[in-house]
């Protein structure tokens, strides 16, 4: 229970990257829909992708501690102009 409880505590500065990677996950997969991509080669891509990531994550977490705040707000900010980017298309077929 302790060792639960340790790793909650680890990973807390980082929990709201975590939930606001996944929105980036969803506002990326809607941009393929609209693009016409290929379902099977983004899946395959993203798979890749979300191994590399947790490799990232398994050896380069203890480093990345200190710097948590700067990457939450890094993450944030990218969050932000990927769903605005997403939405111009949108906007212009709008108007």
């Amino acid at each position: 229970m302790s060792s639960m409880k340790e790793f909650v505590n680890e990973y807390k500065p980082f929990l709201g990257l975590l939930i606001f990677g996944n929105i980036e996950n969803l506002v990326l997969s809607s941009q393929g829909v609209i693009e016409g991509a290929d379902p099977i080669l983004v899946a395959c891509l993203s798979i890749l992708v979300v191994v590399i990531w947790h490799f990232i994550g398994v050896f380069g977490t203890k480093s990345a501690m200190r710097y948590s705040r700067h990457i939450e707000f890094i993450g944030g900010f990218a969050i932000f102009v990927l769903g605005i980017q997403s939405m111009l298309p949108l906007i212009n077929h709008l108007l």
